[in-house]
């Protein structure tokens, strides 16, 4: 199940396998193969194999590596997932690696932003330009 599943507004709660409610705070890294909600405050690198949502009052002291994440609260370290929605509320100190990113307005970003050239809309591009070319060439 998608995170950013357009045809629901609200996340879905039963895809959230953990959750770390605020007042929470772990030293050191979490791995997990599920969903997970934090809340609370993570001082260590956070590995989640399928998605994260890093709620407003949710604080990462790390760097964070998913498949999709949604941040409302902050993070300070780098971010390496395949699709990235930042809130209104959220606010990243770090560098971006990402096929695919979703930014609100009044989100807060410092870092340098990676996207990956494989994806599927960035091929598609590339094959009109190359098309686009070898039809000048031939009308000239």
């Amino acid at each position: 199940m998608s995170v950013f599943n357009k045809k629901s507004k609200a996340i879905d709660q039963q895809v959230i396998s953990t959750l770390i409610s605020t007042g929470c705070v772990i030293e050191g890294n979490i791995k997990a193969p599920n969903f997970v909600r934090i809340d609370g405050q993570v001082n260590g690198d956070v590995k989640i194999e399928e998605g994260l949502i890093l709620g407003e009052t949710g604080v990462v002291h790390g760097n964070i590596f998913t498949r999709e994440i949604i941040v409302y609260g902050t993070v300070n370290g780098n971010i390496q997932a395949d699709a990235l929605r930042i809130q209104s509320t959220g606010k990243i100190n770090g560098d971006i690696k990402t096929q695919t990113l979703q930014v609100e307005m009044g989100a807060v970003y410092n870092g340098k932003i990676s996207t990956n050239g494989n994806n599927i809309a960035n091929s598609e591009h590339k094959a009109t330009v190359k098309r686009i070319k070898e039809q000048v060439e031939e009308v000239a």
